[in-house]
């Protein structure tokens, strides 16, 4: 499992931030996208550290597989006087009408410091940054009105910086994802490689399948308890988490010879169900401190 140990590619990582770092001065505004479903855990303080006070403008991305409470409560807490936050949704477009308008509204003074040059409608830079796989070229392709950037369902697609030009009057820079070296929380790591932020097939999927049976027993037994026919969670509780694990693979009747539960095929299952919002619409991250490191 992800721990406080795990380094991920420090060369990569080294020329990225130094990417970021040169481009600072060639930007108005840091556009950093994070993955609705883990807000805090999604949020690399490693980025937080290269761009100082530079304007921001935080996309909750993801957000219809996420709670929409939780939704509300983490755009509550990251708003502030130089980080303004938005819902969206990259594949579907949902929520990115905002981004532009957000933009301006950040950047005011600045737009009016140009048009006092006389520089009225000067297009605005704008850099974007995130951890692999929370939907940086999704959102390009979705405001560049074509495909303009290599899109999958993978980390690390991204590997160098490109300049693209919108049709909302805003020239975006993208940047590779960028991991910080180490997890100081073995939560976040696991968070991470629960949504995908980390390659499938470094870490061990039956484990991190029970890690995700514990949070969601925990955070959305009804839910758990509804999609995989449960039945009343009480008669669990006494249950360990990879216990209720084998029992999920039962009730699937994922089943092989000698009546063993085929675990690996519950693993796929319940991680691509989870991916897939089948479970419901979760976020692993919650706004109290008191349940974000349960």
């Amino acid at each position: 499992m992800p721990s406080e140990t795990i380094q991920w590619f420090p060369g990569h990582m080294a020329k990225t931030r130094r990417m970021i770092s040169e481009n600072l001065k060639n930007v108005d505004i840091i556009i950093e996208i994070l993955d609705a479903r883990i807000p805090y855990s999604s949020r690399n303080p490693e980025i937080r550290r290269l761009v100082g006070d530079k304007p921001t403008v935080l996309l909750l991305n993801k957000a219809s597989l996420a709670d929409p409470k939780q939704n509300a409560l983490w755009i509550k807490q990251y708003t502030n006087e130089t980080t303004a936050c938005i819902l969206t949704d990259c594949v579907t477009g949902e929520g990115l009408s905002k981004l532009a308008p957000t933009i301006r509204s950040v950047l005011a003074d600045k737009i009016a410091r140009y048009e006092q040059k006389g520089m009225h409608g000067k297009r605005l830079r704008a850099m974007v940054l995130g951890i692999p796989n929370v939907g940086k070229s999704s959102l390009i392709n979705r405001i560049c009105g074509n495909k303009k950037t290599k899109v999958e369902n993978r980390p690390g697609v991204t590997l160098d910086k490109q300049w693209v030009s919108t049709n909302i009057g805003v020239d975006l820079l993208d940047m590779p994802g960028i991991l910080w070296p180490k997890f100081e929380e073995k939560r976040v790591g696991e968070n991470l490689a629960l949504t995908g932020a980390i390659r499938d097939g470094i870490l061990d999927t039956e484990s991190l399948a029970v890690v995700l049976c514990k949070r969601l027993r925990l955070l959305y037994p009804a839910m758990l308890s509804e999609r995989y026919k449960l039945g009343d969670m009480e008669q669990y509780a006494e249950l360990s988490d990879y216990d209720l694990f084998l029992a999920i693979g039962r009730k699937r009747g994922f089943l092989i010879s000698g009546g063993e539960i085929n675990t690996e095929r519950t693993s796929l299952t319940l991680l691509d169900e989870f991916r897939a919002a089948k479970i419901g619409k979760i976020t692993l991250d919650r706004y109290s401190k008191e349940e974000l490191h349960a």
